[in-house]
């Protein structure tokens, strides 16, 4: 009795283990090479399911995501525009609400061009980090939150390449925007 009872807590304690981990983490197979050269056809990544619960996706960051149309698979892009963003991108470079940024992890600069354009509410623009070789928002699509699967976290296969996914942040964009708050506080306005 007392090893049947112990086997049935074992099965019990695996379960809620596999459970909590189809809840929390989910793994995902590169099968494109829009990523590139951050993140190579065939390497597998695990996706923090639970990260964006408290809050959305930041400019920089490695999302895999539904796409708002039919896939075979999920996509995996880089986050650049927030909802309430104007994005643009013209002379190889893109710009957030007027603001170009800095962008060293790329492939090469984008040889296409897109008029300014607003983020919807609740939805995100998108791009891959091979710029020239990628199905992303400059093509005419963002992404709503709800098809968001989670942000990119960690690579595990091939060994070679294992390690935490690393993303970017866009200190030229926290510089203008500390820049404006402090002339709102210095002026008594408020920009919305």
């Amino acid at each position: 009795m007392k090893i049947l009872r112990e086997v049935v807590i074992t099965i019990l304690i695996a379960v809620a283990v596999f459970a909590l981990l189809q809840l929390t983490v989910q793994s995902y197979t590169v099968v494109m090479s829009s990523m590139e050269p951050n993140f190579q056809q065939g390497e597998c990544i695990m996706v923090n399911k639970v990260s964006y619960h408290s809050s959305g996706p930041q400019r920089g960051q490695v999302i895999i995501f539904n796409p708002p149309f039919d896939s075979e698979y999920p996509f995996i892009k880089r986050v650049i525009g927030l909802p309430g963003d104007i994005v643009e991108i013209k002379d190889g470079k893109v710009s957030i609400n007027g603001i170009p940024l800095e962008e060293k992890y790329i492939m090469a600069p984008p040889n296409y061009t897109m008029p300014a354009t607003k983020v919807p509410e609740n939805e995100y623009f998108v791009l891959g980090d091979n710029r020239n070789n990628s199905t992303d928002s400059h093509t005419g699509w963002t992404v709503p939150r709800d098809n968001i699967i989670g942000k990119a976290w960690f690579i595990y296969w091939p060994p070679s390449k294992w390690g935490v996914v690393k993303h970017y942040s866009y200190p030229e964009l926290n510089e203008i925007g500390e820049q404006g708050i402090m002339v709102s506080q210095s002026l008594g306005v408020q920009f919305e």
